[in-house]
C-alpha cells in the first residue's frame, strides 16, 4: 500500500479496545487529605532525585535506572516497594516524552532557549505533580464508591469519591491499569484508565467531509458551520482580557492570567467535545463515515497575518481531530484522514485547481466552470470526495496472481 493511503487503514473493521480516561473527584477527610499531600510531595522529591541520577549517569531505561536508585529512594523518602517502582517509571516516561518532543521539534531548534534548557538540565517535577498508582497501591470499591490508597502515613481506606453517572458506570465496568492521583486547585482527583470494547466499523453509505479552519472551526460537506457568532465573540473577548492583563505586568495580573488561561482551555475542550459529538451523531444516524484533513504541522505551514497569529494559537485544533477520531471509534463510525493539499482551491465539479479560485478567505469561485460558494463548504466537499476515492481504493478486492 502506498504511503498516501497508509492512514486509511484506520477505517477498516478491527477488534480490540478503546482506551478512555475517567476522572472522579475524591472527598477525603482532613487527615486523609493531609496524608495524600504528604505522599505527593514525597513521591515528587523522589522523582527529582531519580531524574538527577538519570541525567548525570545517562541511564534512562527502566530496568537500569531502577537498579541504581531503588534501594536509595525507598530508604531516603520512606516509599514502599510499588510506589518506588512507579516513581522510576514516571521519570522514565518523562524522559521518553522529552525525547519525543525534541525529535518532533516542538521545543524549537538547537538555538532555542527552551531547547537548551531541556537538554542542559534534568527533568524537574512540581511538588504536587500527579503520581501514578497501580492496583497494588490503590484499590477501588465501586459499589461503595470508595478507594483504598497507600500513603506515607499508611494505608488510607474508605476515601469517598464522586463523579457523573456515566463516568461512574464506565469506571465500574471497564477500569483497567494505572490510576493517577492529582491535586488541582486544592481539590483531589483520581484519573483512571478504562478499556472499552471496540465495536465493528460498518460499511459507510457515504462520507461527511470535515474542514477545520482558523476562522470557522469546523465546516462539513453538508454545509453545517459549527463556529457561530457567539463563539467568535467569546474568543475575541478573551483575547482583549489577555491583552489587558499582560499590559499590567504585575504579579496579581500574572496569577489572574494563568487562571483565565485554564478557564479558556476548559471552554475550548468543552466546545471541541460538543462539535465532535454532533458530527459523529449525524454520521452514525445517516450511516456515513467521517473524513478530515491531515493537518499535521499546520502552524509551520500556514502563512498568517499578524492579527491572525493569536487566533491560530488560541485554539487546540489537534484536540478537535482527536475527539472526532475516538468518538467515531467508540460509535463504530468509519474515520479517515485525507491529504489536505489544495482542498480550498480545487473545484469539486470540474477539478480545476488554482489560487485564483479563492479570491478571498470566505468565497470560492471557479475560474473555469463558474461554480461558486462558501470556501469552507467547498473544502469540506473536496475532503468528502477524496474519502470516497480512498475508500474505494482500500476496499477493492486484491487481484488474483497471474
Amino acid at each position: 500500500m502506498s504511503a498516501k493511503f497508509a492512514r486509511v487503514c484506520e477505517v477498516l473493521p478491527r477488534f480490540g479496545a478503546v482506551k478512555l480516561v475517567v476522572q472522579v473527584k475524591l472527598l477525603p477527610l482532613p487527615e486523609q487529605a493531609a496524608a495524600l499531600g504528604a505522599t505527593l510531595r514525597a513521591c515528587n522529591r523522589a522523582a527529582d532525585h531519580v531524574s538527577r541520577t538519570a541525567f548525570e549517569t545517562g541511564v534512562k531505561d527502566r530496568n537500569g535506572l531502577q537498579k541504581l536508585v531503588y534501594a536509595d529512594i525507598k530508604a531516603t523518602f520512606a516509599l514502599s516497594a510499588q510506589p518506588a517502582v512507579r516513581v522510576v517509571k514516571k521519570v522514565v516516561d518523562a524522559y521518553g516524552a522529552l525525547a519525543a518532543s525534541l525529535q518532533a521539534g516542538r521545543l524549537g531548534g538547537p538555538e532555542s532557549k527552551r531547547y537548551r534548557k531541556a537538554i542542559g538540565s534534568p527533568v524537574a517535577f512540581r511538588p504536587d505533580a500527579a503520581q501514578p498508582f497501580d492496583d497494588r497501591c490503590l484499590s477501588w470499591q465501586t459499589d461503595a464508591r470508595t478507594v483504598s490508597i497507600w500513603t506515607v502515613d499508611g494505608r488510607m481506606r474508605g476515601i469517598r469519591y464522586t463523579g457523573s453517572p456515566d463516568q461512574l458506570k464506565t469506571l465500574a465496568e471497564h477500569r483497567k491499569g494505572e490510576s493517577d492521583l492529582v491535586q488541582r486547585g486544592g481539590k483531589w482527583f483520581l484519573i483512571a484508565t478504562c478499556d472499552l470494547p471496540d465495536p465493528d466499523v460498518y460499511e459507510p453509505a457515504d462520507w461527511i467531509g470535515v474542514d477545520r479552519g482558523i476562522v470557522n472551526l469546523t465546516t462539513t460537506s453538508d454545509g453545517t458551520d459549527y463556529q457561530g457568532r457567539r463563539l467568535n465573540r467569546y474568543r475575541r473577548w478573551q483575547a482583549r482580557k489577555r491583552a489587558e492583563l499582560q499590559a499590567k505586568r504585575s504579579r496579581s495580573a500574572t496569577r489572574r492570567l494563568a487562571r483565565r488561561a485554564k478557564k479558556e482551555q476548559r471552554h475550548a475542550t468543552h466546545v471541541n467535545h460538543r462539535i465532535s459529538k454532533e458530527i459523529v451523531s449525524v454520521a452514525q444516524r445517516t450511516g456515513r463515515g467521517i473524513a478530515v484533513e491531515e493537518l499535521d504541522g499546520i502552524r509551520d505551514r500556514a502563512r498568517l497575518r499578524r492579527d491572525q497569529r493569536g487566533t491560530l494559537s488560541s485554539w487546540p485544533f489537534h484536540q478537535l481531530g482527536q475527539h472526532l477520531a475516538y468518538k467515531a471509534r467508540r460509535a463504530g463510525v468509519p474515520f479517515m484522514e485525507v491529504d489536505a493539499a489544495h482542498t480550498s482551491q480545487r473545484c469539486p465539479r470540474c477539478g480545476h485547481t488554482e489560487r485564483a479560485n479563492r479570491p478571498d478567505r470566505d468565497r470560492f469561485s471557479c475560474r473555469r466552470c463558474g461554480l461558486a460558494g462558501p470556501a469552507d463548504h467547498v473544502a469540506g466537499v473536496n475532503v468528502r470526495n477524496r474519502a470516497r476515492s480512498a475508500w474505494v481504493f482500500v476496499t477493492a478486492p486484491v487481484p488474483a496472481p497471474a
